[in-house]
């Protein structure tokens, strides 16, 4: 028989147990409240080996649809590919208005002229004289290909990965699952591939049409290669655009090309900043062009290789894309010079020193406008944009109308950039319709009373948050041939008052609407009230307030707005037929000039009847001829003159409404440096400078760990657990005795 007063082993160890226990919850709360004083915020999304590391964090809203710089034409692709791909110029980071400057080249090229003889032409050679350009670009030596599997070669010098069997194919899912990588050095062959690739029908590039205008056998060559895969139909495979000629590109060494074009194009140099013509190599070319690849999401559209200072070494567009330092990077320095003032605002404190300054990128996918501003504030993104929800809390704007910050963003240090974009958004009047459109004078009357009525100070106020400057021209700041202050000035829309333009009074348009034959927005002949058609592609919710303010600017005037809203594909095949009265349109430019704006309004570019870039269909001789004069002239006084006249035409005869110039607004926190912004340039992430010791330490303070409910819980564990232990060791010492 056991003795009185004696407990179970069992019953001992339970006991123990529940101290055991309850110490082990403390020790483990104390642990994660200490945990919260340490190198980093509890809700930081990103790893803490990352949290003093050299790295760029922001976001993206939509997944890149193109990464293959033959096809890629949009900005938040080229957010990636400019960092990858280096065409042979750049626009220098700092100098205003935009300067080119050597990339892969190793001067901006200078075009030589020829007669249809073949005779060579002096530089001030008139344009109708010049029948060909040719354009020699030489490359610098010594730029070499990131890491890829296109080229990783065997022992034997062979190419590892250029004849995949099917099994192989199968094995893998995604580029990193090639176990081995190569590289070589970028030569002019490469640049002239590319250029062949922007003509190959397979790939449908969309600058394929206006190079087939100016590179001499650019369509012929396009032709070749177009019977050359309807020959090899159901093959499949790749097709060696080497061993087929394209007459206005030729190969001379390896680090020279030549490209000849039709006539005087000097815009050419423009587009030699862009990635359609940065280097491709064959080899990269024929490892994606493997049956099977493409079905894996293994192609240049989602694996780009460059020999920028970045390449893509995550691709997750369902998570995250991170742009890391290329290793073969043959390096660059950051710019000595730039505009006055850049010195003092701290501008050139990184002058020559080797870029990129900054190791990766990381860039996490956010859907949701609220998210992504909340974790700007919380110090997680360096830079955010500026959206409608958030922008009360951010910006205001003084007396002058001049946008601030909040004083909550300043106390953040957060800082403001704004820029007048090279864009212009417009209301265009379909000049082939009878009713707006024509160049009778009563019809150009209406056109000019509805451009004084709609009222776009007060569009830019409601609906872009003062984010805009009223247009008075096709032409926006910084494009040569604009003009700023009181010569800049539409006076058929607007007055001149101390200097400053004030709009007409609608009495005035009224009187205009007098003159077009319709009073009150009454027919003078029929007694009806003038209807006009508005071709919308917004139908959703949140165009609702937009359409009633449009209709209530036609109202005004006494004219009935009818908005017929539709998709986007309906309301392009509008555009085409010309069947739509008045649209809503835009327009961002492709290089810095002119000629890019300007086109839109040329005859010949009509819509309807030339499938071109001129949605209204306005087709003026005069203007047509002056456009013909200037486009290919250099940026001198007789060109600015020209222009003057042009945009005098366009303003008498009103085929847009010309809108505004939209403004963009970015915030970035003061450990993001070198912020200035570049509205031509794709390929500035490697100016970029962070401060991550800073940014560790605002994280922190920004985001302190809320504690009170671990000590609520161990306070809530000792309430209860110390009654049951009491309760269970009385209970077992009575059972004991």
């Amino acid at each position: 028989m056991p003795r009185y007063g004696r407990q179970p082993a069992s019953d001992i160890r339970g006991g123990k147990w529940l101290s055991r226990w309850l110490v082990a919850v403390l020790l483990a709360s104390i642990t994660l409240l200490q945990t919260g004083c340490g190198d980093r915020a509890w809700n930081a999304p990103y790893p803490s080996s990352e949290a003093k590391s050299n790295t760029l964090y922001s976001s993206f809203s939509e997944r890149p649809k193109h990464l293959d710089p033959a096809r890629s034409y949009a900005a938040n692709e080229y957010a990636f590919i400019g960092q990858i791909y280096e065409p042979p110029l750049q626009y220098h980071f700092l100098k205003r208005p935009y300067q080119l400057v050597p990339l892969a080249a190793e001067a901006v090229p200078q075009p030589r002229f020829f007669d249809h003889e073949g005779n060579s032409l002096p530089d001030d050679a008139a344009a109708e004289r010049i029948a060909f350009s040719e354009y020699e670009i030489r490359i610098r030596p010594g730029m070499h290909y990131q890491p890829h599997p296109a080229l990783a070669r065997m022992e034997d010098g062979t190419y590892r990965y250029h004849d995949l069997a099917p099994e192989q194919i199968e094995s893998v899912n995604r580029l990193a699952d090639f176990s081995h990588t190569g590289f070589r050095e970028v030569t002019a062959e490469d640049f002239v591939y590319q250029i062949k690739r922007l003509a190959d029908p397979a790939i449908h590039s969309p600058i394929a049409s206006i190079m087939s205008e100016y590179i001499v056998g650019f369509p012929e060559f396009a032709a070749i290669l177009g019977e050359a895969r309807t020959s090899r139909s159901g093959e499949g495979g790749w097709l060696d655009l080497r061993n087929h000629r394209l007459q206005g590109v030729e190969l001379l060494d390896r680090y020279r090309f030549k490209v000849r074009l039709h006539g005087k194009y000097p815009q050419f140099v423009y587009w030699l900043a862009m990635t359609f013509f940065a280097p491709m190599p064959w080899e990269a070319d024929l490892f994606y062009s493997q049956p099977g690849l493409a079905e894996r999401n293994i192609n240049l559209n989602w694996y780009p290789i460059g020999s920028g200072p970045f390449m893509l070494s995550e691709n997750n567009p369902n998570l995250r894309m991170v742009l890391a330092r290329n290793p073969n990077f043959h390096g660059e320095a950051y710019p000595s010079e730039g505009e006055p003032g850049d010195r003092a605002q701290g501008m050139l404190e990184d002058a020559g020193k080797p870029l990129p300054l900054i190791d990766k990128a990381v860039y996490s996918l956010e859907k949701e406008v609220i998210p992504r501003w909340n974790k700007f504030l919380q110090g997680y993104y360096d830079t955010s944009g500026v959206s409608s929800d958030s922008f009360d809390q951010a910006v205001e704007f003084g007396s002058g109308g001049e946008a601030t910050l909040t004083d909550e963003m300043r106390e953040k240090d957060i800082h403001l950039a704004t820029a007048v974009e090279t864009s212009i958004f417009y209301l265009g009047f379909n000049m082939a319709d009878p009713v707006i459109g024509g160049d009778s004078a009563e019809n150009r009357y209406l056109r000019q009373a509805i451009s004084i009525a709609v009222d776009f100070e007060e569009y830019i106020s409601i609906f872009s948050n003062g984010r805009g400057v009223v247009a008075h021209g096709p032409l926006p700041p910084g494009i040569f041939g604009s003009r700023e202050g009181v010569d800049g000035i539409n006076r058929v829309v607007f007055d001149v008052v101390d200097g400053e333009p004030r709009r007409k009074s609608l009495r005035e348009a009224r009187e205009l609407m007098v003159k077009a034959g319709y009073p009150g927005g009454k027919s003078a002949k029929t007694g009806k009230a003038l209807v006009l058609n508005y071709e919308s592609a917004s139908a959703g919710p949140d165009s609702k307030h937009l359409l009633n303010w449009m209709r209530k600017q036609f109202r005004k005037l006494g004219i009935q707005l009818v908005i017929r809203a539709t998709d986007y594909n309906r309301f392009q095949e509008k555009l085409r037929k010309g069947t739509g009265q008045l649209f809503m349109f835009g327009w961002n430019a492709d290089y810095p000039d002119p000629e890019n704006f300007l086109f839109l309004l040329y005859g010949p570019n009509g819509k309807v009847e030339h499938a071109g870039e001129n949605a209204v269909n306005y087709d003026n001789p005069e203007f047509n001829r002056l456009f013909e004069q200037m486009k290919n002239m250099d940026n001198t006084p007789q060109r600015q003159a020209i222009i003057d006249r042009m945009v005098e035409i366009l303003r008498h005869d009103a085929p847009w409404i010309w809108g505004f110039y939209p403004k963009g607004f970015s915030l970035y926190h003061g450990w993001y440096g070198n912020v200035k912004p570049n509205l031509m340039a794709n390929n500035t992430l490697k100016y970029k400078r962070v401060d991550a010791a800073t940014r560790l330490e605002r994280q922190q303070a920004w985001n302190p760990p809320v504690v009170w409910p671990l000590y609520l819980l161990m306070i809530l564990l000792v309430a209860i657990v110390v009654p049951a232990i009491r309760h269970y060791r009385k209970r077992e010492r009575s059972s004991a005795r």
